[in-house]
């Protein structure tokens, strides 16, 4: 049962408000002190928390006090200690990005949904994809293409016409967005052990910025995403809403 709980919130006002009337409710204690950590807001603010909170090793338990709210649960004042008690955790592993800009700076970032490629020109991007050291695609002219963890699958993913995989599989996602060619390629299924690169073609005529989980990096020259395993996240579920549950129904709504 957990004895201390520190409250955290999105600077949108709801969110603020409903952090003070649990803190006045239930108490807050600092975060590296507390059992738990209770996020307010929504999946952005959520990922924010994740980041910021990585070294406790402390789960973290989101009530959605914003827009979206795919990793949140629903927000109730009245019953928090019992959903604590209650909730089931699901533990995610979090993408490792390194890139190298047209400068020669080296670029490193974390993502727990997503590490994106996206040109920032008017004409498409060319890239290179490269699995494990071995070329796998010469070519793929596009807007640009991505890596997606099974919790980020429902997110830019499924946007981009990617595949939902099940929070439990040892698999990436890598999604092509808007390919021009190969025509239609849609991209594969990766397992999670596989190190991604993407070489860009042509950088300067053609420029790509990569993202990782809203980190921008502008101008890359090759991108490189792993499975970072040695970094757990931890966030709690109400029973019956888990991301199992959550990808399973997004599939047949």
């Amino acid at each position: 049962m957990p004895r201390k709980i520190a409250f955290v919130a999105s600077d949108a006002p709801i969110a603020q408000t409903a952090r003070a009337t649990l803190a006045s409710r239930f108490g807050h204690a600092p975060e590296d002190e507390a059992d738990v950590i209770v996020a307010l807001g929504g999946d952005g603010f959520m990922l924010h928390t994740l980041h910021r909170t990585q070294a406790l090793d402390i789960p973290v338990y989101g009530m959605n006090r914003g827009t979206v709210g795919f990793l949140m649960n629903e927000y109730s004042e009245t019953d928090l200690i019992e959903r604590l008690v209650a909730a089931a955790e699901e533990v995610i592993n979090p993408l490792a990005m390194r890139a190298e800009s047209l400068d020669g700076t080296l670029h490193e970032a974390l993502a727990i949904n997503e590490v994106s490629l996206l040109r920032a020109g008017p004409q498409a991007a060319k890239l290179r994809i490269t699995i494990d050291g071995r070329l796998r695609l010469e070519e793929l002219v596009c807007d640009g293409a991505l890596v997606a963890t099974p919790a980020g699958s429902t997110a830019y993913n499924y946007s981009a016409h990617g595949p939902i995989l099940p929070i439990g599989s040892d698999v990436l996602a890598l999604t092509a967005v808007a390919a021009f060619r190969p025509r239609r390629w849609r991209g594969a299924l990766l397992p999670k052990t596989a190190v991604v690169r993407f070489d860009v073609v042509d950088p300067e005529k053609r420029p790509v910025m990569a993202d990782a989980d809203s980190r921008w990096v502008e101008n890359v020259l090759w991108v490189e995403i792993r499975s970072e395993n040695r970094i757990k996240h931890r966030i709690l579920f109400d029973p019956g809403h888990g991301l199992e549950e959550r990808l399973l129904r997004e599939q047949f709504t």
